[in-house]
């Protein structure tokens, strides 16, 4: 998948303008990239139209418009968007009350390394996580985690060729699987991935 360029975005001005029918278009193309994994995590799947949202609204929030800031962006964004052998995903672990979410975080030390996504008779895939920093601290994990699902050829191939999705997180103090992974999320993600 083509990386950001410059070129792609639009000016504030521009932006302005074409915001709300831009944001709905990403809005929609979201809720096929959004995969809950139990009733307090999920995976949000990044992709070009994603992270091209994240910096116009980046830019338009700092009212960046000087090149270097802009390209500082676009250096901190494009990591995000898949390779074409592989899913980039932003984990989030949610837990609506401050105090329990406080008491999981420590309970749920090394949860970002034990989420996967299998294809159909082959076997599971998991998360390669925060190759931009150290997420978790002293006693606990962080809510949030940046990952990396890496595909072998013929794991890609399989998934083109219409083998079901599997997704789940095997950590002993949260289980989960969902089999299959709807129709919507699996096509929208096998675009990602290259011949």
């Amino acid at each position: 998948m083509r990386k950001l360029a410059r070129s792609d975005l639009m000016s504030l001005e521009r932006y302005a303008e074409e915001r709300p029918a831009f944001r709905d278009r990403v809005m929609a193309h979201k809720k096929n990239r959004r995969l809950e994994l139990g009733t307090n995590a999920t995976l949000y799947f990044e992709d070009r139209l994603t992270m091209q949202y994240q910096v116009q609204e980046m830019l338009r929030i700092e009212r960046i418009f000087e090149s270097d800031s802009i390209n500082a962006e676009l250096d901190a964004y494009n990591p995000l968007i898949p390779d074409g052998s592989n899913w980039k995903a932003t984990f989030m672990i949610e837990f609506p009350e401050a105090d329990e979410r406080q008491k999981m975080l420590e309970r749920l030390i090394g949860i970002e390394d034990r989420v996967y996504v299998q294809v159909e008779d082959f076997d599971r895939v998991f998360a390669i996580s925060d190759e931009d920093l150290e997420r978790s601290a002293a006693g606990k994990t962080s809510a949030v985690h940046f990952m990396r699902f890496e595909f072998p050829p013929e794991q890609s191939a399989a998934l083109r060729s219409g083998a079901s999705l599997i997704a789940g997180i095997a950590h002993e103090n949260y289980s989960v699987e969902v089999c299959p992974v709807a129709d919507n999320i699996r096509e929208s993600l096998v675009n990602d991935l290259c011949d």
